[in-house]
């Protein structure tokens, strides 16, 4: 007589598969080693306390004497550079990759005094072709600090940017380095003076085997509503009725491409520029004398948003330093619960359709 057990292609469901892990565990606690081994070692995964004999023995503890030879760098895995069989996502062309704001002590020239050394914050970028699966990032770094040393300027900029071009075999990259610079500014009156930041950003392009050298420039100053200045005159000639106008910090950002074959273009200038372009900056040391010839300033320049994007236009196109640029400008109301802004540019650099959604909100200095 022939005795038919249960098909054994048939899938056990969970119930099943759970009462044979109980009797599996049950069994594996009361054999040795060996047995289990036997069976298969992967079962004294199932038992707490047990692992399989053929598991390898770990070192817990941090091997400071550990030294690493050429053979053994040449056998580390390195998934960044590897085959584009390992690419995830569609096989793309990445325009720009690489780190953002590592930060190390660089030395500038200033105009008319000694270099200063300034905390700066440095991204570098390169573009990634659709068959390779990455870059090693610290290369970036690697070929920055190679220069880092030294005085910086676009050039060393450029030495940098070539370094990394060729270590990591891109063809479009960019570095940027962005920095608070101080300039020492008297007050209106009083004499006194007093330290002004200015954050500027140094930018370094190669597209399509081209360089452009680019430096932006946050201008921090006071805004006098034309509108609001006469509406307050008004009040106090016809009614005798006493008002001010509304003002309130505003920020403009300019960015300049610029003039390679010109002499330098030196922080110092553009800021000159801005200032005027648009005289009412924000103070720094300030007594009432200061202040109130602040009050007489801002009431001999009142601007709108627009006529504050025209007055830097103005002053940018006179300046043989400068190429293509935009002027990214931000009045802060006091009157409304928005801000006015404008933007306005010059050439293709700077020309584009899309607005980066938080761009006017980077424009808000808080001191």
């Amino acid at each position: 007589m022939n005795i038919h057990s249960r098909d054994i292609d048939e899938k056990p469901d969970r119930d099943e598969a759970a009462e044979a892990l109980k009797v599996l565990r049950k069994w594996a606690k009361g054999a040795s080693e060996a047995e289990i081994s036997q069976l298969d070692p992967a079962v004294a995964r199932l038992v707490p306390g047990l692992m399989p004999d053929n598991y390898p023995s770990m070192s817990r503890e941090y091997p400071e004497d550990f030294k690493v030879d050429e053979a053994y760098k040449s056998a580390l895995p390195d998934l960044q550079n590897g085959p584009s069989s390992l690419i995830r996502g569609a096989k793309q062309q990445i325009q720009h990759v690489g780190i953002s704001n590592f930060r190390l002590p660089i030395r500038f020239h200033s105009k008319n005094g000694p270099d200063l050394t300034l905390e700066t914050s440095v991204t570098g970028t390169v573009s990634l072709e659709a068959e390779k699966k990455g870059i090693n990032m610290s290369r970036i770094m690697r070929s920055f600090y190679k220069h880092a040393e030294r005085t910086f300027s676009f050039e060393v900029m450029e030495s940098a940017l070539s370094d990394y071009l060729t270590d990591l075999d891109s063809f479009d990259a960019r570095l940027q380095m962005r920095f608070s610079y101080p300039d020492r500014v008297k007050s209106l009156r009083s004499g006194l003076e007093g330290y002004q930041y200015y954050d500027i950003a140094l930018e370094l392009v190669e597209q399509g085997g081209v360089r452009q050298k680019i430096m932006h420039l946050d201008y921090v100053y006071s805004s006098t509503c034309p509108c609001s200045l006469e509406l307050s005159e008004h009040a106090r000639s016809v009614r005798g009725q006493l008002a001010t106008p509304h003002s309130q910090r505003s920020v403009a950002r300019i960015s300049v491409v610029v003039d390679c074959d010109a002499d330098c273009l030196w922080f110092e200038d553009l800021i000159a520029l801005c200032r005027r372009a648009v005289p009412t900056e924000t103070q720094v040391m300030v007594k009432r004398e200061d202040e109130q010839a602040f009050a007489e300033l801002n009431a001999a320049n009142p601007i709108f948003v627009e006529d504050a994007a025209r007055l830097f236009c103005a002053e940018l196109l006179a300046d043989h330093h400068v190429g293509d640029f935009r002027v990214v400008a931000s009045h802060q109301e006091s009157l409304h619960s928005h801000d006015a802004v404008s933007i306005l540019t010059e050439g293709p650099t700077f020309a584009s359709t899309s607005l980066d959604p938080r761009l006017f909100t980077t424009l808000f200095h808080v001191g």
